[in-house]
């Protein structure tokens, strides 16, 4: 089998040896021909057994590791995994689940899903899958065992969070769609909301729906808040048809250009605005990729929208996949996208396979229609900035170690309906505080670090500072218990985010963010003031 493999390798090779030498690229022929005959030596020579497919795709993430990060190889063991990210949908069970304890923990369920039908909830352990254990096993391996053709049967014995017998399962698994939109409605009275968290398919034909809804529900709208936050992207087309809703015909939304300059093309809209008039905020943060800077960076640089937040993502390459056969793929950066004012808002160092901000100072300056100036390299800049709220150290700890997951389950079960989203509220914050001590929930702060790291170094050169870190260790116990009563409205709302997700799936979930989100008081804010809406175009 693998003398067969090495044959086939060096036969493929010399076919591009060969076409690539007429085509007058003796550098890149050289190459291929030095990289088989490094496979060659190894596989015929090397002191241990290698596996043909494990040193191929070691051998292919070294290459295209060496470019920008969204280039990638998909061998046909995850291409299963991959399609959520390129399609939004994807073949399963239709629930979100981590690792916990050792075992697959459920973490959410999808609304319509096999799932939900199944009456697995979050905080559910899976025990054994198919009757094999599921213990110490990866998430990737257990996506791979979990993913299957729809109709197919899956048998589960599930474990519910807090009870100690197990019960079985047979789940059918089914293709699942995960909703564009999932939650739209009013804020405030008159401002309508839609929150948009992956450009799939259908994606702009949903938001049409939702305004014409929200008209239907209130004709006089004073604004919209577009919510791209933490959206990833997902497919250009969609992100062209949102900006026709808000664009007259023939106005440019995006230009993709690359090497093959034939390939390079314009997009621009194409229909008469369902609303050209509405002001418009569209809601970004340093999560907002690709196919959503395409969108509020054309609205801005149009000046149809006013962009508020934090810095995006900075992901502004196009990636298109290659069949390279035997079920694998490669996504690869054919070009850039440049939108209106013609600058590209692709982030051009990376660390660690991450966007750097680049200072203001070192991008260049482009102009909206209206000539404010905006810059490219680095994602889009809001024309707002709103503070980017960072965790404290506890609240990352309770979402670090699931507490809250966990607490809804233990808190909700035996329950079998909740009051809507708009009338549930959660009151008693005494059974978390419990909760959290059965739990033996604790953390350690960077503070708690850094004194382990002197009494270690303390030691080691012989003085005893054991009584002077004991005073600081209680000051900071002092201060933790602090922190639980100083962010109790804060956990309080993801508390009641959980709770809501377990009836109402995402949808309740974000009904019960927008009531304490500053980002959507500050949008609301601004679409109240028409004059302070108007001078954010003349750069006022």
């Amino acid at each position: 089998m693998k003398r067969s493999f090495l044959l086939a390798l060096i036969f493929i090779f010399s076919l591009g040896f060969t076409t690539l030498l007429e085509s007058d690229s003796f550098e890149v022929s050289k190459n291929l021909e030095i990289f088989a005959n490094v496979y060659k030596e190894l596989h015929t020579s090397y002191v241990d057994e290698l596996e043909p497919g494990t040193v191929m795709k070691t051998a292919i993430d070294a290459m295209v590791s060496s470019l920008d990060p969204y280039t990638n190889y998909y061998p046909s063991s995850i291409i299963e995994a991959q399609r959520f990210e390129m399609e939004g949908r994807y073949n399963g069970l239709g629930a979100r689940f981590t690792l916990l304890d050792d075992y697959p923990t459920i973490t959410e369920v999808y609304e319509g899903s096999p799932a939900q039908k199944a009456g697995i909830m979050p905080g559910d352990q899976i025990l054994r899958i198919n009757g094999a254990s599921a213990k110490g096993k990866t998430e990737e391996e257990v996506r791979a065992i979990v993913s299957g053709f729809p109709g197919t049967q899956l048998d589960l014995e599930i474990l519910p969070f807090g009870e100690s017998q197990s019960k079985k399962l047979s789940v059918l698994r089914g293709e699942i769609n995960i909703p564009n939109v999932p939650y739209y409605g009013l804020v405030g009275k008159d401002i309508a909301y839609i929150s948009l968290t992956i450009f799939t398919a259908g994606a702009a034909e949903n938001i049409n729906r939702a305004l014409q809804a929200l008209r239907r529900e209130k004709p006089e709208l004073k604004g919209l808040i577009l919510d791209l936050r933490y959206n990833p992207g997902g497919l250009l087309s969609e992100a062209v048809n949102i900006c026709d809703l808000f664009l007259p015909p023939g106005e440019e939304v995006v230009s993709m250009r690359g090497k093959v300059r034939d390939r390079d093309r314009v997009f621009k809209t194409r229909r008469q605005a369902v609303e050209g008039d509405l002001p418009i905020v569209v809601l970004i943060n340093k999560k907002s990729a690709s196919a959503s800077e395409i969108v509020s960076g054309a609205l801005q640089d149009l000046d149809r929208a006013v962009v508020m937040g934090q810095r995006s993502f900075g992901k502004g390459l196009v990636q298109n996949v290659r069949d390279l056969g035997y079920n694998a793929r490669l996504k690869l950066t054919t070009a850039k996208y440049y939108i209106p004012s013609g600058r590209c808002i692709q982030a051009v160092r990376y660390e660690n396979g991450q966007p750097v901000d680049i200072p203001d100072e070192e991008r260049a300056v482009f102009h909206t229609r209206r000539g404010r100036k905006v810059l490219d390299g680095g994602g889009i800049t809001p024309d707002i900035r709103l503070p980017d709220l960072k965790k404290s150290p506890l609240i990352q700890a309770l979402e670090d170690q699931y507490m809250i997951v966990k607490f809804a389950a233990a808190y909700t079960s035996g329950l079998d309906s909740l009051p809507s989203v708009s009338e549930y509220h959660f009151t008693d914050w005494p059974a978390f505080e419990g909760f959290l001590q059965e739990q033996n929930f604790t953390y350690e702060t960077q503070a708690e670090q850094a004194i382990h790291q002197a009494e270690k170094a303390a030691e080691e050169e012989g003085f005893d500072v054991s009584r002077e870190t004991l005073a600081l260790r209680q000051k900071i116990q002092e201060a933790k218990e602090q922190a639980l009563k100083d962010n109790q409205a804060l956990i309080v709302s993801l508390i009641e985010k959980e709770i809501a997700k377990r009836f109402y799936f995402q949808s309740g979930a974000t009904e019960i963010s927008l009531r304490n989100d500053p980002e959507i008081k500050s949008a609301i804010e601004l679409l109240n003031d028409p004059q302070k809406y108007e001078a954010v175009f003349s750069g006022n």
